[in-house]
């Protein structure tokens, strides 16, 4: 049986504008501060046409510190869905380690990915991680498969380079679709 390949995709600095405060990014606190930035829905069009499963992976650690509700973290997933041709949602609600709340699942724990791969049939070594932070470069490199960081300048510096280096969701996506990764071992700029 052939496996798939996918697309697995931070949400807050990939799909959504994240909220900046003191150099650091943080989630949409409700389903109104919830904007899709531009080129995303093209850029999702583009990797689903390219044959790409898409898997929002993300972290939700203020669920499970008490600080925002589940169901609005679900209304906002709920939103996303009807704009954007997704195919599964990964969520860690772990308040992190921590908070005493250790779990495989919460990036840079590649648990989310290990969990849709096997649901959706993807064959984690044709696939790419995108994100915007150190955890899901990290995240993507556990799991093993290729990373593209989306650079907004954050005060976080990377503990590895990722595989690739772009501005946005929409410029991923055109470096996927130029790459050849069919069978080809993992190794790109930065391995």
């Amino acid at each position: 049986m052939k496996l798939n390949k996918g697309v697995f995709l931070d949400r807050d600095g990939v799909i959504n504008r994240p909220v900046i405060v003191d150099g650091k990014p943080y989630p949409a606190r409700t389903v109104a501060d919830f904007e899709i930035l531009p080129g995303v829905k093209q850029a999702c069009s583009d990797l689903k046409k390219a044959g790409y499963l898409l898997v929002v992976v993300t972290n939700q650690p203020d669920v499970g510190r008490g600080t925002l509700k589940k169901e609005v973290v679900e209304a906002i997933h709920e939103t996303m869905m009807q704009h954007l041709p997704i195919d599964r949602v990964e969520v860690c609600y772990h308040a992190g380690a921590e908070f005493g709340e250790k779990c495989d699942c919460r990036k840079p724990q590649p648990g989310m990915l290990f969990a849709a791969a096997k649901v959706l049939a993807i064959d984690l070594s044709r696939s790419f991680m995108i994100g915007d932070r150190l955890r899901d470069i990290e995240c993507g490199r556990n799991a093993g498969c290729r990373t593209i960081f989306i650079d907004w300048n954050y005060e976080e510096k990377l503990k590895h380079q990722p595989d690739h280096t772009v501005s946005d969701l929409l410029e991923a996506a055109k470096l996927i679709e130029t790459l050849v990764i069919h069978d080809a071992p993992l190794g790109g700029e930065g391995r």
